[in-house]
């Protein structure tokens, strides 16, 4: 492995960091605050880390990117930038090294999960930085990062395919630069379209702003700590709750509308059988908080669709205090948060795709068990899928539930509760952020153990790049100078 390679890529990433903290340094002077120092101090870090670090690789070139190097550009692309994107809050003393590392991760990730207690301290250029965090690691740094640096275009499929989710990464357009510059697009146009709407329904600028940037990435980041319900609002509950879903679509669908129309979209099973279950799921909710909580009809609906399309998106935006809900309904939107979104979005979760497949392949074993001699084939989206692609949906399903075990395991070492372990690390591993309980819908990860926070970070991590990308790092034959990959 050429360590050098990845060493120039993680420059690049420095700088990239440098660049992006300029608008928030900026928007310091605008609001006249006296927090510029930590910005210039992030930034001159940053600067110097990237120096340093071309001073080391010389005329590396990362035009023969290798499978293993490309999985170490990403996994340490991550760790790199969430330790330099955390400097803001260590150096204006927000938060602890621990707890900053944990902000800036969960805001990278999309997760939204925060350690700040008590945002209404926080100066408007850092709630800038942090929404940022968001808007970034939406579209995935690396595919940012494939589509500004030319220099990787030929070997650029390793790093673009650890970052898209979901089991058939497949490419939009022939070339993964120019398929990665139409998704930032797509991305942008949704975020500017949502903006200009949140304003005309009475949100302030830095409001929309936030808000649009935190919606599209599907990250929950607020800049109130009452989240959404700071509002008080069935329209913007509604609208969010719209965007949310297209958000956790899926991007490379949204591009073949632009090129074919609507009618993709209903041809897309995933896609249908997400918004079926947006659909059943909000009702099931609305039904159980009208009848046991008395909610009206229209309120309940409302807070039931904003609740479950938060959920549902992996967005973790909070409209109303749910853990005073019935057990029934807040079960449900667990489910909501294991199930995510549509592969190829910025959703986390085990994705629908994954458990089409899942159901389709206990459907066939059922008819197996009745008809041995039968050879049953499954489909998707009217296409055969080969045994491989079955076999790596039932390993990651397995993964999934053995990394939220194991680091559940973890976090009750630090003396939480474990049925607020189990669902914390849940929210975390699938980008939601909101829990239930003492990290639940009035309450934040603050008290949680400088340990448990490091965990969870490595949660949002682990589920962010679908666990395999960082879980492969763990053989020995990664390490070996001697295999050739």
């Amino acid at each position: 492995m050429d360590i050098k390679i990845i060493i120039f890529l993680l420059s690049k990433i420095a700088s990239g960091i440098a660049v992006a903290q300029l608008l928030p340094l900026f928007l310091t002077f605008c609001y006249g605050e006296d927090c510029y120092t930590s910005f210039i101090f992030s930034i001159a870090t940053a600067l110097l880390f990237s120096f340093a670090c071309k001073r080391y690789c010389g005329d590396a070139d990362a035009k023969d990117l290798s499978v293993r190097e490309g999985i170490a550009a990403v996994f340490f692309s991550w760790i790199l930038a969430a330790l330099l994107a955390g400097l803001p809050y260590c150096f204006e003393g927000l938060l602890d090294p621990a707890s900053a590392y944990f902000e800036s991760m969960s805001g990278l990730t999309t997760t939204g999960a925060t350690a700040i207690a008590n945002l209404d301290i926080v100066p408007r250029s850092i709630i800038i930085w942090r929404t940022l965090t968001h808007w970034i690691g939406g579209i995935g740094i690396i595919v940012l990062f494939v589509a500004l640096l030319p220099q990787i275009a030929g070997s650029a499929v390793y790093l673009f395919n650890a970052e898209v989710s979901g089991f058939s990464n497949s490419r939009i357009l022939p070339r993964i630069r120019t398929t990665a510059v139409a998704l930032i697009y797509i991305y942008l146009l949704l975020t500017i379209i949502l903006t200009g709407i949140l304003a005309i329904l009475g949100m302030d600028t830095f409001d929309a702003v936030n808000h649009a940037c935190s919606t599209i990435a599907t990250g929950g980041f607020s800049n109130y700590n009452d989240s959404v319900g700071h509002f008080q609002s069935a329209s913007i509950e509604i609208v969010l709750g719209f965007f949310m879903i297209l958000a956790a679509g899926n991007f490379a669908l949204y591009y073949q509308v632009t090129q074919v129309g609507l009618k993709v979209l209903w041809q897309d099973l995933e896609f249908k059988s997400y918004l079926f279950m947006m659909f059943l799921f909000t009702l099931l909710v609305a039904a159980n908080i009208i009848y046991v909580n008395g909610y009206p009809v229209q309120e309940g609906l409302v807070k039931a669709f904003f609740q479950v399309t938060s959920f549902g998106s992996t967005t973790g935006y909070v409209s109303c205090d749910y853990d005073q809900w019935p057990s029934y309904a807040k079960l449900i939107m667990a489910i909501c948060y294991f199930t995510g979104g549509c592969a190829g979005s910025t959703a986390g979760g085990i994705k629908i795709c994954r458990f089409i497949v899942l159901l389709k392949t206990v459907a066939a074993e059922l008819r197996h068990t009745l008809h041995p001699q039968m050879l049953l084939n499954i489909y998707y989206n009217k296409k055969r899928l080969p045994t491989e692609t079955i076999i790596n949906v039932s390993r990651f399903f397995f993964m999934y539930i053995l990394v939220v075990a194991v680091l559940s395991l973890v976090i009750t070492l630090g003396g939480m509760p474990v049925d607020d372990a189990v669902f914390g690390v849940a929210s975390c591993v699938s980008s939601v952020g909101p829990a239930f309980g003492s990290i639940g819908a009035t309450s934040t990860y603050a008290d949680v153990s400088h340990m448990g926070k490091l965990a969870l970070a490595l949660a949002m991590l682990l589920g962010r790049l679908e666990l395999f990308t960082v879980l492969a790092l763990l053989r020995k034959e990664y390490w070996r100078s001697s295999k050739r990959w």
